[in-house]
């Protein structure tokens, strides 16, 4: 299972993403969900996207593996997966792609897998596609992946249904599934909820386990900055279908930049603190039908009132970098006209 690519240079960039728009056509209008979001992933990292529900991450994900359905379109941008154009592939080289090269872990494990078949019978369907192995071979095959997976009694709770399984086993068993191809690329979203902090971290631990001995690069898709801090290389903040932030992890944890990332970072819990109150980002997330003028942020921004800064409502910022590899959506640190930055970047 576990194979080197001889083919793959770690640190070389595997995915591409540029000013990727996916759209929902409604009655009441068209819904911006992602709108202009470019980022990398590289061989052999993992990459983070974090923001609120709502905010783009798991349609962005969607978008990569080219399942937006109906009223949703992508309707700009381009993905670019090891040099090959995604959104140019026939609908049969996708497929083809989908769980031999890219693999996805989806949020809710046991509504994604089928109830009436056997968890052994479900991972060893995608041997049976992809590899072609005989009935026979791909069962044995599927029972030494549950217990690479951390499943007990991998040959028994193979014959089990997924009703039969806890959260935590049923997303051991998706893990399963995405990783049986060894694909390039494992994109996780919100692989760690509704699952108590024990399992967790046992998840957590067992994607990184596999991204050392695979080598696959993996995209974690959470609202919990937990899980970015211990598990990301580096991180996009998303906001309103934008990407507001991008760095490395540990600078975005040491000093984040942008209003919405230190709102983020402000209303997280700390131990010991038990008298302080939690911030609270005033205001909600935008309507994505009628968004505001200017920063999709700014009718939210503390910072906006606090620098008395006209243009935020008036001009939205491009994502510009304020140092090497951190880049910002705000005009906090942006000049434009006869705006100035009120904020240096040392």
């Amino acid at each position: 299972m576990a194979t080197m690519r001889s083919d793959a240079i770690i640190g070389n960039t595997l995915l591409k993403v540029r000013d990727l728009k996916t759209h929902f056509f409604t009655e009441d209008g068209v819904v911006k969900a992602v709108d202009g979001v470019d980022f990398d992933v590289k061989r052999g990292e993992i990459f983070g996207l974090v923001g609120e529900s709502g905010c783009g991450k798991s349609v962005t994900a969607l978008s990569i593996m080219r399942l937006i359905e109906k009223p949703g379109k992508t309707v700009e941008g381009e993905i670019i997966f090891d040099g090959n154009s995604i959104r140019d592939l026939s609908e049969q080289d996708m497929m083809d792609m989908r769980g031999s090269r890219i693999s996805m872990i989806f949020q809710q494990p046991q509504s994604s897998l089928n109830p009436v078949f056997t968890i052994g019978g479900q991972v060893a369907e995608v041997l049976q596609m992809h590899k072609f192995m005989d009935k026979e071979e791909s069962w044995e095959r599927a029972v030494d992946l549950l217990a690479r997976m951390g499943i007990a009694d991998a040959e028994i709770k193979a014959k089990a249904y997924p009703h039969e399984l806890s959260g935590g086993q049923a997303q051991r068993v998706m893990i399963a599934m995405a990783l049986a191809m060894v694909p390039d690329m494992l994109i996780a979203d919100e692989p760690t909820n509704a699952l108590d902090v024990t399992i967790q971290a046992q998840i957590l631990d067992l994607l990184r386990d596999m991204k050392e001995k695979m080598e696959t690069s993996i995209i974690v898709i959470t609202h919990d900055l937990g899980v970015i801090a211990e598990m990301v290389d580096r991180v996009a903040v998303m906001y309103a279908g934008r990407i507001v932030e991008q760095t490395d992890v540990a600078a975005l944890f040491a000093e984040p930049h942008h209003p919405y990332t230190i709102g983020l970072m402000a209303s997280v819990p700390v131990l010991g603190r038990v008298n302080d109150h939690l911030a609270v980002i005033p205001g909600s997330v935008p309507n994505l039908i009628n968004l505001p003028p200017g920063c999709r942020f700014a009718p939210r921004c503390r910072a906006r009132v606090e620098h008395e800064l006209k243009i935020c409502n008036e001009v939205e910022p491009e994502l510009q970098a304020i140092k090497l590899g951190h880049t910002v959506r705000c005009w906090l640190y942006h000049n434009h006209g006869d705006h100035q930055a009120p904020m240096k970047v040392e």
